[in-house]
């Protein structure tokens, strides 16, 4: 039953006779968090940075944690502006351990809910020792205080501070996606603050959620059709459409509208608006579907442009690939509004999801209060007929599942899970514009990935937590140009590109970074905003082709090496980025792993070396791109017989390396007269006897048989 389940459920994309992207799985050029011109932000005792508010209108960061919340200068989060402590009394932590949640770890106050309302002020909310807690905070004059309203957070924040939840703050009002039970068993998408609405609490509207993330579209003024406003959902849940003996999860997308106030009889106070969708991301070399782990909107234009990024991770198998889909709005707006519906259909006495073939009530069930419903006589959700309004709450569930527009992801990779995304734009030498999409790695890594009609490339990898520790959260500040991450030990900040990593021109190009190119008059790598209109011929910019044909050459400096016969000599060398390979050449000619020598990790070992070893030997860096070979010379090498009658051009280099010699002689003497010395003086103060030490020698075997 499982078999056929998952061949019904992926028969199309594995019979898919397009082409299928190759998986990346090397970033360029890999790099610290410190060679980035990143910063660190921790406090003593502080954990679970993961909750973070951007406030550009007042420069900070609103960082929230377990038991605190700071605000950090967003320039340099290093900074501290100012802290403030939400901790929760001896009383609520004895009570929740009393329930059986651990005291150390899950009694506590995570920062969970972090949104700025209409007047400036902030609406924050915390689990509070499994008593969900929300508040009111401010930042004047540089001091966050909260006001102690302590407000009930149920159905607004989560109990538990590992499970996972949504939120979004739209016109004063709070939309959120949690559960409204200590025992986790009743989930809910709620608005609050001022008008509560909420779903029905059936399986068939959410089964075993695991919310992801909700985004705010406001397409209600520039909607011809007159529609309003939505709100939409990413979770993944359990199946209810499919038959097998294992629990199957899928990825969801829903969505509500911003005016929907409920039916007058039917679904009162809930919403009539909720409907959902499965969301695939086809990976043809894979059995199970993959599921979201978080989602990120990008809007270049009206609300027409926008389109949401996925990071996807498998299920229930040991596959070690991640992938990023990318779903236009106007495909998930066709299939709620033209789509078929599932019904549950009862065959044979045994409950089934089927595609639902019957007639459909007018209005459209599910659909917002649009130009075409106002004629008709419904201004608002409170009008719609019951019979409108029972069809949607028995079949929420859409036949239709939304796909990328490729049938296919963006990006695959294998490593590291993928857990967070967010997409940035910029505008390259040549006026195109490019989505620059940055991705959270459970390594605690991020990766800078840009898609170039179809060819993906993974411009490099930085690592920004020691340990390996998950980022938990990824913001972008495209204002102050920087990138804000959170993990459970610390928060970071880097920008969102380093062109002076690249110190050539072939490597400043073939690295295809839209921020970068290379300056042919200063001769080095600048940021494309940087350069003045009236130099861009001057500036060697080729993301689409990676053509670094343009590039003057470059000549690396030689060293020369001296050695002693019979010795090892190892011979170091530096590839351009981890895509490129090393070519090693002695004397012109092609050097292979022999008796010889030894090629490990591109360093050269010549071992037993001889008189006949002596030459030239050169590395180069071959890097292949949009099918050219790119070849630099890294290192060139003189190797050279030790013997007392040098040439003069070598003799400093001998008599520097005689000098250090005889230096560290030295030292080693110092130290061994030290030694001596402490010694001598032990001795002679009675510190140390012979006597004593033989006599330790003979007590031990009795003092280990009294254990």
């Amino acid at each position: 039953m499982l078999l056929l389940l998952i061949l019904s459920f992926w028969g199309p994309a594995v019979l898919t006779s397009g082409q299928v992207r190759p998986l990346y799985g090397t970033p360029r050029k890999t790099f610290t968090l410190s060679s980035n011109r990143g910063h660190v932000f921790r406090e003593e005792g502080v954990w679970n940075y993961s909750t973070m508010l951007l406030r550009e209108d007042i420069g900070v960061l609103i960082l929230g944690a377990r038991e605190a919340i700071f605000a950090l200068d967003l320039a340099n989060i290093t900074h501290k502006k100012s802290m403030v402590k939400w901790e929760v009394t001896p009383e609520m932590r004895k009570t929740c351990s009393n329930k059986g949640k651990n005291l150390a770890t899950e009694c506590q106050n995570y920062i969970r809910i972090l949104h700025k309302m209409p007047d400036g002020r902030m609406y924050v909310c915390g689990t509070n020792a499994f008593i969900p807690t929300c508040d009111y905070m401010s930042y004047t004059d540089g001091i966050l205080a909260l006001e102690g309203k302590q407000l009930d957070g149920k159905g607004k924040c989560p109990f538990d501070p590992v499970q996972r939840y949504a939120s979004e703050l739209v016109d004063g009002e709070l939309y959120s996606a949690t559960f409204m039970n200590f025992l986790g068993s009743e989930p809910v998408v709620m608005r609050s603050l001022n008008d509560t609405i909420r779903t029905d609490f059936l399986t068939s509207w959410l089964n075993e959620p695991i919310f992801i993330g909700m985004k705010h579209v406001a397409e209600g003024k520039e909607n011809p059709q007159g529609d309003d406003d939505k709100i939409y959902l990413f979770f993944s849940e359990t199946a209810v459409e499919y038959d097998s003996y294992t629990k199957l999860e899928v990825s969801r997308v829903a969505r509500v509208c911003k005016g929907d106030v409920g039916g007058q009889r039917t679904l009162q106070k809930k919403w009539t608006s909720f409907l959902k969708a499965r969301l695939d991301c086809p990976l043809p070399q894979t059995k199970l579907p993959f599921l979201m782990q978080d989602v990120f909107l990008f809007c270049p234009g009206d609300w027409t442009t926008c389109v949401f990024y996925g990071v996807f991770t498998p299920q229930m198998d040991m596959s070690q690939y991640s992938a990023v889909c990318a779903y236009r709005i106007e495909d998930i707006t066709e299939v709620f509004s033209e789509g078929k519906f599932k019904t549950l259909h009862n065959e044979n006495s045994i409950p089934k999801w089927v595609t639902y073939h019957g007639d459909v009530p007018d209005p459209r069930p599910g659909a917002c209060i649009n130009n075409d419903a106002r004629q008709k006589g419904f201004s608002k959700s409170l009008d719609l007929p019951d019979k409108t309004l029972q069809f949607i709450k028995d079949r929420p569930l859409m036949d239709q599942a939304v796909k990328p527009p490729s049938q296919q992801p963006l990006l695959v990779k294998k490593g590291a899970a993928f857990t967070c995304i967010v997409v940035a734009s910029t505008t390259a030498l040549d006026g195109s514009i490019h989505q620059v999409m940055f991705i959270g790695t459970a390594s605690g890594s991020v990766l800078k990935a840009v898609d170039y009609n179809g060819n993906m490339v993974i411009i490099e990898e930085v690592h920004l937590f020691k340990h390996s520790e998950p980022v938990k959260i990824l913001r972008l500040s495209t204002t102050m140009g920087q990138l804000y991450a959170g993990s459970e030990v610390a928060a970071v900040q880097m920008p969102l590109s380093t062109c002076d990593h690249y110190t050539s021109c072939m490597d400043c190009v073939l690295a295809r970074d839209p921020y970068c190119g290379w300056d042919l008059i200063s001769n080095s790598c600048i940021a494309i905003n940087s350069a003045r209109p009236d130099t861009h011929g001057e500036v060697v910019q080729s993301l689409r082709d990676g053509n670094a044909t343009r590039c003057p050459a470059v000549e690396s400096t030689k060293t020369i090496k001296l050695f002693h016969p019979g010795n090892m000599v190892r011979l170091l060398c530096q590839p351009g980025s981890n895509l490129a390979r090393v070519q090693w050449r002695v004397n012109d000619h092609p050097v292979e792993n022999s008796n010889m020598y030894h090629i490990q990790h591109n360093t050269l070992f010549i071992l037993n070396a001889s008189d006949s070893d002596t030459g030239h030997y050169t590395c180069t860096s071959v890097e292949s791109s949009n099918g050219k070979d790119y070849v630099t010379k890294i290192a060139t090498y003189e190797l050279r017989l030790w013997n007392i009658q040098m040439d003069a051009s070598v003799q400093p280099q001998v008599q520097e390396q005689r000098n250090t010699l005889l230096a560290l002689q030295a030292v080693v003497t110092i130290l061994m007269l030290v030694l001596v010395a402490l010694v001598t003086w032990n001795f002679y103060k009675g510190h140390i006897t012979i006597a004593r030490c033989f006599n330790k020698t003979e007590e031990s075997p009795r003092s280990m048989s009294s254990y």
